[in-house]
């Protein structure tokens, strides 16, 4: 059956969100740093004479960064997207995407003026067609070469400044792949220098957010390319797990029996090849990940370094980390203590708040248990359990923004870790997210998950209360409205009668009334009864 699906649906995709535009990668718009392509719909930059958006200078937060990254200049991700482009699309009102032809997400329709929320389900509540559905788009987007981005295969400077572009085709899930890789990966320093201690998506506090705009992006991509707007990530909740329960051959695929380490021969992902996952090749050689295929899928789980991940996290676990209220604290890396954030990304045990270099836990701790291609960070998005664990870790999150209702000022404005910071912009994306932007709920991005709407006291207080709070806004006018209403039926009613005893004043006494009366004095009697 899902081959068949696969082939229905190679008929339909159409576009894909992620890094470099190709519209973009032209010598002459790396040199000009302008990336404000046309939108197809009036074919003006940016959409601009629909009112879709306009090109503007990019405007860069000059917010000091953690000490963490004690150089300047050395790396393309500093300052985003700078280095590659100081002007882009800036869109009006709901209208987002590198060239604004696209809706801000939670709209819809042609003027992206429709609000829809759509819901993550447990993967295991999904009916046998619904999950052979999932696997069928995955492998789609697998084997479909994204039509709008492609990935730069080397630095800016080895491009001569733009001057000889370096980019390559990829495939729309391998794109992503490419950007979990690009955003973690080392910097590096020339000849044989890198620096390790670099990351604009993890070890702090931008590491919710971006993955939160990850899955987003990920999940329209798939939504576009088979034309199902109502398709979303399904999630793992692994709390309590005491194994793998969705590695088999019918989910995301089950153990080799030949090989351990490989994926069952009945699995769709058994064929797949990964990429970027040497990352010690391309440090040697100060070299980018080119998206060449380096091998099969490894998965392992279980038969892991159990001195460092003990056990898969617990309820208790879950319920700790939400008990804390600081969402950051102190260096806001991963020596942070008492952070929700590093509690939740695995630096700090979840039973203390306190951070411990040798063990791993809580997110940290599924990537070290699956023991493979997704226990290495540049690489880990080859695994399309990557997808399911980290819906599952942006729903944990979630429930902390709805348990206490954060201002956008609790997220760190200054000194976090380079890329980190409120107002930087998100490594590698394009077009231009911001952190702060993803640091609020769910709901205003248009998803939610199902086990939160069951369980959530505050569903009425959110949704109910909006239209409750309107109609007490216009109770007024209808309160008005009904009164000048009442005052004017009295005052026609008022006249009418009037107007009935005048007539009547002038119609002769009973005894001289005629016995027979002509047609239309009858009927005028019987209307003003009427009357």
């Amino acid at each position: 059956m899902l081959p068949a699906v696969l082939y229905c649906l190679l008929w339909s995709f159409q576009t894909s969100e992620g890094q470099f535009p190709r519209a973009c990668v032209s010598s002459e718009k790396l040199i000009e740093k302008e990336c404000c392509p046309p939108w197809r719909g009036d074919g003006s930059p940016c959409g601009q004479l629909s009112g879709r958006g306009s090109c503007q200078d990019v405007v860069l937060s000059n917010a000091p960064h953690g000490p963490q990254f004690p150089f300047t200049g050395v790396d393309d991700r500093e300052s985003w997207p700078s280095v590659f482009y100081n002007r882009t699309c800036q869109c009006f009102g709901n209208f987002m995407g590198f060239n604004c032809g696209k809706c801000k997400y939670g709209f819809w329709g042609p003027e992206c003026t429709e609000r829809r929320l759509l819901v993550r389900r447990n993967i295991f509540d999904l009916s046998v067609p619904e999950k052979n559905k999932f696997i069928a788009y995955i492998n789609l987007a697998k084997h479909t070469t994204d039509p709008d981005y492609v990935i730069p295969i080397g630095t800016y400077g080895q491009m001569n400044n733009g001057s000889t572009p370096m980019f390559k085709d990829i495939s729309i899930y391998d794109l992503f792949v490419w950007m979990h890789y690009y955003v973690s990966m080392d910097t590096l320093l020339g000849g044989s220098e890198i620096w390790r201690d670099v990351d604009f998506a993890h070890e702090a506090p931008g590491f919710l957010p971006w993955h939160r705009l990850f899955l987003l992006m990920w999940e329209k991509d798939i939504q576009e390319l088979t034309g199902d707007e109502n398709f979303t990530i399904p999630f793992w909740d692994w709390r309590d797990a005491e194994n793998c329960d969705i590695c088999t051959d019918e989910l995301m695929g089950g153990r080799n029996p030949e090989n351990p380490n490989l994926l069952s021969p009945a699995s769709f992902f058994s064929s797949w090849q990964i990429i970027c996952s040497r990352l010690e090749e391309y440090n040697s050689r100060q070299a980018l990940c080119n998206g060449t295929a380096e091998g099969p899928l490894l998965r392992n789980p279980g038969n892991h370094d159990k001195g460092r991940t003990s056990r898969l996290p617990s309820s208790a676990d879950v319920e700790f980390c939400l008990s804390l209220t600081q969402y950051e604290s102190g260096p806001m890396d991963k020596t942070a203590n008492l952070s929700f954030r590093n509690t939740l990304e695995g630096f700090a045990s979840p039973l203390t708040g306190i951070a411990n270099a040798s063990q791993s836990s809580m997110h940290n701790a599924l990537h070290i248990y699956m023991n493979g291609t997704m226990s290495q960070v540049p690489g880990s998005a080859n695994d399309p359990i990557f997808l399911l664990h980290h819906a599952f870790v942006d729903s944990i999150f979630e429930q902390w923004l709805r348990r206490y209702r954060p201002l956008q000022e609790v997220y760190p404005a200054t000194n976090a870790p380079i890329g980190h910071n409120r107002e930087s912009y998100m490594v590698p994306f394009i077009p231009l997210y911001r952190n702060g932007d993803f640091f609020i709920s769910s709901r205003d991005l248009g998803y939610d998950y199902s086990y939160l709407q069951d369980s959530d006291p505050d569903f009425f207080q959110d949704y109910i209360m909006p239209y409750l709070e309107q109609a007490r806004r216009i109770w007024p006018w209808l309160i008005g409205a009904a009164l000048v209403g009442s005052v004017l039926t009295a005052m026609l009613g008022g006249l009418i009668g009037l107007l009935c005893r005048r007539r009547k004043r002038k119609q002769p006494s009973e005894e001289q009334q005629p016995l027979l009366m002509e047609k239309e004095d009858y009927h005028s009697v019987l209307y003003q009864s009427h009357l």
